[in-house]
């Protein structure tokens, strides 16, 4: 096992953008509404239970008076046992409370087949408080850092001289990364990982969730919880029975990948290349497989739809320092999304909150949907653990999420959303990465918001705007050739 090392890269995130940027307005309250009575944490005869004994919970129910809470079969109820819910119930019940984890595929092994199989080093420390690194390294996850093709050359980040190492996440497969961190929350005391739990509706009582219906493999139960987590992807079912909306942003990009063996690729390290407005990535993985996606603009669909395989090979092959794909070993089909819009919901609703693509669903191409997922339930259980165990207010520690959700990921998804229309770099945006293109600090600074270690804000920031103005006004008095600059537009 290689040897374990903690980056230095913790910073500090920028302050959000506008907070009337990608609000998403209140429903009426669901039409979904049953009071059950309560049930045995566990049918009689369950086989599709993975469980470990729970802490104690103390002070439940203190600040809600008496009554309030009776007859609660755990603490949290969180849908969705992939790497959001999954991380959430370990760290709610790592700070005492008593967590059900439901999982509607009765396979422990089960695992999301379309991503792009990336953390990035945002999530770092997330995975470091699970206690994951060390068998990421073991499982052979790779560390990504990468590189990025641009018009006006490729963007190469490098440690500083005499600087610490740049800061990175993991390259693994999602069949090597959902089994390893279920069976962890599995094995987790006070997590209790039932399978074969589909959610079909929610419990609720004076508008409030108090808990879920869920369908069994011995039948229908109700499981009755004071927090509600909705880990369950972008199409929510959690999110729909408590009536969160979703808002809607078009993708005018759609996208293929594939696996291959044998595949090198410069360095070693993953990928990118921004061909304006078409993108493309490569990212080696653990196995010794890499991950190859092509996010064409729609304008190319009807050829893709007309001979999938011959337009994605040729799509690869035409890429700058394309990588050798016809001597590679094809292990996987070629699957893909031809209609993949970004969402934005509010991350809580009274008793219930959103994490992961049930919260917020980004554009594939800047493969940021595992970091987000790991780290929204990291800042949910900072948030909500306390309360949800009984010794806190509820609805403050969901405001308190649902505001850090909102500062962390706003600004982010604003961009992502504006991007996915398919268009050229803004002038900003040519700005900033034309100089990371000439200069290493530059590059660094690129890599930090690739990374999503800032945000917008101090990404833009005037002292780095006026560095790649002086990187770009050096080279262009540096620069012979006036054809060359006219060709570039730098």
């Amino acid at each position: 096992m290689k040897e374990r090392r903690i980056p230095f890269f913790v910073l500090r995130e920028a302050p959000a953008l506008d907070p009337q940027l990608l609000t998403t307005i209140h429903a009426p309250e669901s039409s979904w509404h049953c009071t059950l009575p309560r049930t045995a944490p566990h049918p009689e005869g369950s086989d599709q239970r993975m469980t470990r004994p729970r802490p104690e919970s103390a002070g439940h129910d203190a600040e809600y008076g008496a009554g309030y809470g009776a007859g609660y079969d755990y603490d949290a109820v969180i849908s969705g046992a992939g790497l959001a819910g999954s991380a959430a119930a370990i760290l709610l019940a790592r700070r005492g409370a008593r967590v059900a984890l439901l999982e509607r595929r009765s396979d422990p092994e089960a695992y999301k087949v379309l991503c792009t199989h990336s953390l990035q080093a945002s999530a770092y420390p997330v995975l470091d408080e699970l206690g994951l690194i060390p068998a990421l390294e073991e499982a052979g996850a790779v560390r990504n850092v990468a590189r990025s093709y641009t018009r006006w050359g490729w963007i190469e980040p490098k440690a500083a001289p005499a600087g610490p190492e740049l800061p990175y996440g993991y390259n693994i497969r999602r069949s090597t990364l959902d089994p390893l961190i279920r069976s962890h929350a599995a094995e987790t005391p006070g997590v209790d990982l039932l399978l074969g739990h589909h959610v079909t509706g929610l419990v609720r009582e004076a508008g409030r969730t108090l808990g879920v219906r869920a369908s069994t493999p011995q039948g229908e139960r109700g499981i009755r919880a004071r927090l509600v987590v909705g880990a369950d992807g972008k199409d929510s079912a959690v999110a729909k029975f408590a009536g969160v909306p979703a808002r809607l942003y078009e993708n005018a990009r759609f996208g293929y990948l594939a696996h291959f063996r044998n595949l090198p690729l410069h360095g070693g390290i993953s990928h990118t290349w921004f061909l304006e407005p078409d993108m493309a990535y490569a990212f080696p993985n653990d196995d010794g497989v890499t991950v190859i996606a092509v996010l064409p603009g729609k304008g190319r669909l009807p050829a893709f739809r007309e001979d999938l395989e011959g337009s994605f090979f040729a799509f690869v092959r035409a890429l700058p320092e394309a990588p050798p794909i016809d001597s590679a070993e094809r292990i996987t089909k070629i699957i893909g999304t031809v209609d993949y819009p970004l969402h934005s919901r509010k991350p809580t609703a009274p008793g219930v909150a959103l994490i992961g693509d049930a919260a917020l669903t980004t554009d594939p191409l800047w493969g940021v949907g595992c970091g987000w997922a790991l780290q929204s339930a990291q800042w949910l259980a900072e948030a909500v653990a306390s309360a949800a165990t009984g010794r806190g207010d509820l609805d403050r520690a969901l405001m308190v999420y649902a505001r850090r959700h909102r500062r962390r990921l706003q600004g982010h998804q604003y961009l992502a959303a504006d991007f996915a229309k398919a268009r050229p770099f803004n002038p900003l945006e040519r700005l900033m990465f034309s100089a990371a293109a000439r200069d290493e600090s530059v590059a660094r600074h690129v890599h930090l918001f690739a990374s999503r270690l800032i945000g917008p804000l101090r990404f833009l920031n005037p002292r780095a705007v006026a560095k790649a103005s002086a990187v770009n006004i050096k080279h262009r008095g540096a620069a012979a050739p006036p054809a060359h600059l006219s060709r570039t537009g730098s």
